[in-house]
Order: C-alpha cells, then structure tokens, then sequence
C-alpha cells in the first residue's frame, strides 16, 4: 500500500515542481518541452492508475487479514476512487484534446485554439493538483491505520 502511494504522489510531485519546470527552462523550443511533457504527463498517469488499484487491492486484503472485513467505504478508499477518477478524466477527457490542438499548429496559432488550450491546461493542473492534496489526505489517513494498529 504504502510503496503504491509513495510512487503516485511521489511522482506527481516530481512532475509538477521539477521536471515540468525544468524542461521548460531549459529546452530550446516551449513545442520541444511540451512534448516531453505531454509523454512524460501520460504515463504519470498509468503509473498512478495502477498504483491506485495496486493500493485498493492491498488495502482491502489488509482489512480482510486484520478485521475480518473488506471496510470499502473506508475513507482512505473513497479518496483514492476519487484519485483514480480525476486521474482518469485528465488521461481520457483532457490529455488527448490537448494533443490534439498541440498537433496542428494553425489551430495553436488562432486566437480560439490557443484559448481552448490554455483552459484545458488549467483544468489539467486542477486535476494534478486535486489528485496530489487528496493523495496527501491518504498518507494522512493511512499513517494513523498503522499507528492504530500498533
């Protein structure tokens, strides 16, 4: 459980507060660092879809081994499905239309592609942000399991 959390959060916030803005600040082109963004954000995402289900699995396995019961709607679990959906929204809904406009430039050349861009990648910041603080609710929530429990 905790490996699966450390790996997620852990890599949202290298994304967010290190490599993003590095590439950024280093890359000759903005077009050359979204790229890398862009594929680098993607799979950020499988490794937080699977670390999700890796966590939900172990965590539920665990209530059954120490309490006899699986305990779904405990808060740690509500939180991570809520994780998982934002993650899921920003893979399936947003990443692609944003590929999709990044990929013709006359449209990130009009005024109107390049507003539409700008508002999804505010939405998908949300999204990494909201994911990242309810994340941080977990450990949170996961920490006093384990505390409990000793």
């Amino acid at each position: 459980m905790l490996l699966a959390l450390i790996v997620w959060i852990g890599g949202i916030i290298f994304f967010a507060f290190v490599m993003a803005p590095t590439l950024f600040g280093v890359l000759p082109t903005t077009k050359l660092a979204g790229d890398v963004v862009n594929a680098t954000l993607g799979k950020l995402h499988w490794v937080g879809l699977v670390s999700g289900v890796v966590f939900l699995v172990c965590s539920l396995g665990y209530n059954w081994q120490r309490h006899a019961q699986l305990r779904p709607f405990a808060g740690s679990h509500i939180l991570i499905v809520a994780m998982l959906a934002l993650t899921m929204v920003s893979q399936f809904g947003i990443t692609p239309r944003m590929r999709e406009l990044r990929s013709s430039p006359a449209m990130m050349e009009s005024r109107d592609g390049r507003a539409e861009f700008d508002h999804l990648h505010a939405w998908s910041t949300r999204l990494e942000g909201g994911v990242l603080l309810l994340g941080l609710g977990v450990v949170v929530l996961t920490a006093r399991r384990f505390e409990k429990s000793n």
